[in-house]
């Protein structure tokens, strides 16, 4: 019962403080409005606060269950804002695409990012267990989480829904796994909404850090054979990566008109 009362509490205290954060954000606009909002092809303003204040709410809640599921979050929310930032109209998306340009001799923004979500990864995953090969295979499902959620992040909601579907099933877990996937939850409940109204976006910025943080919650749930199981999935999500983001682009619920808008967001960030 104690558990069951801290999974619905982490959950609720995550979901509120998103949406109190993003309406702080709002409210103070650091830098101007100009900077948090994107207007589309249609004529349509999108908002980004949703994406910071996913990565702090979902870092807050994961720093009182795993201080190092917080760190990874943190962590993968600022490479996916360097990412935002700089690589703004970038079409390159994806490891084959910025792997590359890399051989080219030329290091992207994404490069940045998926190296650095990666390492933060890899020293989460060494925090998190204790048997060597367990470390590395941790950092792979944080990592490789992070960069999945990022790849169905092409649609209104399809991030934010991923993480529900992915995460509710983690609820069911007693202990910190459990209330890691509750956090995650509860901030994903919050933003879809908004997201699926077209009114905010997570951004690579949230999606990141809301992947590290399930993926966080995988790898503190799971034993040998689950983080194997994990790691080949995300690992083979990665190889897939444009076929994982058509089907998320062509799943239920986005129109072909709402889908070109947003991806039209999505090149205008930064």
């Amino acid at each position: 019962m104690t558990t069951r009362r801290s999974r619905r509490a982490a959950f609720a205290v995550a979901a509120g403080l998103t949406r109190a954060g993003a309406a702080a954000l709002r409210e103070a606009a650091p830098g101007g409005p100009a900077r948090w909002e994107r207007t589309n092809f249609a004529g349509r303003t999108v908002e980004l606060y949703a994406g910071l204040a996913a990565v702090l709410a979902a870092a807050l809640g994961a720093a009182r269950v795993r201080p190092a599921a917080a760190g990874a979050v943190l962590a993968a929310g600022v490479c996916g804002a360097y990412d935002d930032l700089v690589g703004a109209g970038d079409p390159r998306r994806g490891f084959r695409a910025h792997l590359g340009a890399l051989r080219r001799g030329e290091v992207t923004s994404g490069t940045v990012k998926l190296g650095g979500i990666g390492a933060a990864g890899l020293l989460a995953g060494a925090l998190l267990k204790e048997r060597p090969l367990d470390r590395a295979l941790a950092g792979v499902v944080i990592a490789g989480a992070a960069h999945f959620v990022n790849l169905v992040d092409v649609r209104p909601g399809r991030a934010a829904g991923a993480v529900l579907a992915l995460g509710v099933p983690g609820l069911l877990r007693a202990g910190p796994a459990g209330e890691l996937a509750a956090v995650a939850t509860g901030v994903a409940a919050a933003v879809l909404p908004d997201d699926l109204g077209e009114r905010a976006m997570l951004g690579d910025t949230g999606a990141h850090a809301l992947g590290a943080l399930l993926g966080s919650a995988v790898a503190v749930g799971s034993g040998r054979a689950g983080l194997v199981a994990h790691a080949a999935a995300v690992v083979g999500a990665a190889v897939y990566g444009e076929r994982v983001s058509a089907m998320a682009r062509a799943g239920i619920g986005g129109t072909a008109r709402s889908g070109r808008r947003w991806e039209d967001a999505r090149r205008c960030e930064g």
